[in-house]
């Protein structure tokens, strides 16, 4: 179900989102955001895993996640969801086949002559197994990725850690990437009393993103560092928001680095460059998200 947002089929945009989706609680507001938006054609889902800290069964967790979302909104059936890789890549030669790299590639090698984007809201496996697969994608799809430490050194940071040696074929590939850095998706800051005001009121949907945030909230209690208590970061929606709007003075075209062990960013070389962001408007990500919610709400 799209939203009644009329927006001409020429500036439509193909879309596959990839997900750690039960990683924490902040995928569920970017992949509603990306369903209720209108200039998006979406071509599948993925359920990307998250490591094995937490759960042996992360990519699963993250499918069946996805597969709820669909549900609560009454648009189970109306989009294909992938399962993506299990786990990280062995090395930098061996692609993690799954069917999310089989659908990224499927749809990247079509005939479909609209531009195709790929988010990735966790790690980058399940993009550098389908480019180990098939090296012909990189022309064909632009990558919108969230992760990665601040720049110019790099530091440690969640998506980046749970797979370096795909975050190594992707930075050393040809394919376009737009890169979120931590610094940067940090900024996307919201206060429960704005949610609880903003999101809950908005139907099934926004009971659910708003009870499952104080949830995970409430269950990280004894972490006297994160999350801070009456505060929360989205910090997947950016991936969204420049989708609709680029900011195209707000990004960097910088050498694609190569990742060390410890997560640092090291300079080999100057040719192969990637958009590097270094600023989101965080206020029409926000509006746009909370204006979608009420009308999709209110069209139920």
């Amino acid at each position: 179900m799209k939203l009644a947002i009329n927006v001409p089929d020429a500036k439509k945009i193909r879309l596959i989102v990839n997900s750690d989706a039960k990683n924490e609680a902040d995928d569920q507001y970017a992949i509603v955001h990306a369903l209720l938006t209108s200039q998006f054609v979406i071509k599948g889902l993925i359920g990307a895993h998250f490591g094995e800290e937490r759960s042996k069964t992360s990519m699963l967790d993250s499918v069946q996640e996805i597969n709820l979302l669909l549900d609560i909104m009454g648009l189970t059936g109306e989009h294909s969801v992938h399962r993506g890789a299990e786990r990280a890549m062995q090395d930098e030669r061996t692609p993690a086949i799954s069917e999310g790299a089989e659908l990224i590639v499927r749809e990247a090698m079509s005939d479909d002559q609209r531009p195709l984007f790929v988010i990735f809201l966790g790690a980058i496996t399940d993009l550098a197994a389908a480019y180990l697969m098939n090296p012909a994608i990189a022309d064909r799809l632009t990558a919108v990725w969230i992760g990665g430490g601040a720049w110019p050194d790099g530091e440690w940071e969640y998506n980046l850690g749970n797979d370096i040696h795909a975050a190594n074929v992707v930075f050393s590939s040809p394919i376009p990437l737009w890169q979120i850095p931590r610094n940067v998706y940090g900024k996307m800051r919201v206060s429960l009393a704005e949610l609880k005001r903003r999101v809950e009121p908005c139907g099934a949907i926004g009971r659910y993103l708003y009870r499952q945030l104080v949830d995970l909230n409430e269950s990280w209690a004894n972490n006297l560092h994160w999350p801070r208590g009456e505060m929360w970061t989205l910090g997947d929606s950016p991936a969204v928001g420049l989708l609709l709007h680029d900011q195209p003075y707000d990004y960097d075209l910088k050498p694609a680095p190569r990742i060390s062990p410890d997560l640092a960013y090291v300079q080999r070389q100057t040719d192969r460059r990637i958009r590097v962001y270094r600023d989101i408007d965080v206020r029409f990500i926000l509006e746009d998200m909370y204006a979608k919610l009420e009308l999709f709400s209110a069209e139920e």
